[in-house]
């Protein structure tokens, strides 16, 4: 019985891990911009994502613009793309196997071994989904962080973390707890 609620479990966590990813990828909010000094009043927000940029105007407008030409992006938010749309599809796979592990382990109780061998797959491919998303949601919430207090870095350009780093945070959590789940089994 706690197998089984357990499974279930790291399914539910899976596939919320499995949305958020999705959600991470494509919200614009990776970059906000910051507002430093008395200025009080404001009249454009800028976000920056891996696809487009937004500016907000007063909170009435909304402009988005997707990146012109994949050659001029910077290599590292080239790499980021690639990491997060890997990351994405992996979960897609990784929560399929769990299905399909979840459904066919109370079916089939001749065959335990070739089961337990699905829920394992499923296990260290949601534990090798939140480790993609980690990576460049960390590495790019540590630039925000040190741009932020760096000096040498203009005011007008300084950036926030956004609500897109805090989903694939939590998304990354709980890929890894559904795939140290379904690895205990």
């Amino acid at each position: 019985m706690a197998c089984c609620v357990l499974q279930i479990t790291g399914l539910i966590f899976g596939g919320v891990g499995m949305v958020g990813t999705l959600a991470a990828t494509v919200m614009p909010q990776w970059r906000v911009s910051a507002y430093i000094g008395g200025n009080i009043v404001v009249f454009e927000t800028i976000w920056e994502g891996l696809w487009m940029d937004c500016i907000s105007q007063l909170g009435i407008r909304l402009q988005c613009k997707f990146y012109d030409s994949v050659l001029a992006l910077p290599p590292l938010l080239e790499a980021f793309r690639a990491l997060m749309c890997f990351a994405v599809v992996l979960s897609i796979i990784s929560f399929l196997m769990a299905i399909v592990g979840v459904k066919y382990t109370h079916r089939a109780k001749e065959d335990p071994q070739g089961i337990s061998i699905f829920i394992l797959a499923a296990g260290v491919a949601f534990l090798l989904t939140g480790i993609l998303v980690l990576i460049p949601v960390s590495w790019t919430g540590g630039s925000i962080i040190r741009d932020f207090y760096d000096p040498k870095v203009p005011t007008s350009l300084k950036r926030e973390l956004g609500a897109a780093l805090y989903v694939g945070w939590v998304s990354a959590a709980l890929l890894i707890a559904a795939g140290a789940m379904y690895c205990s089994f």
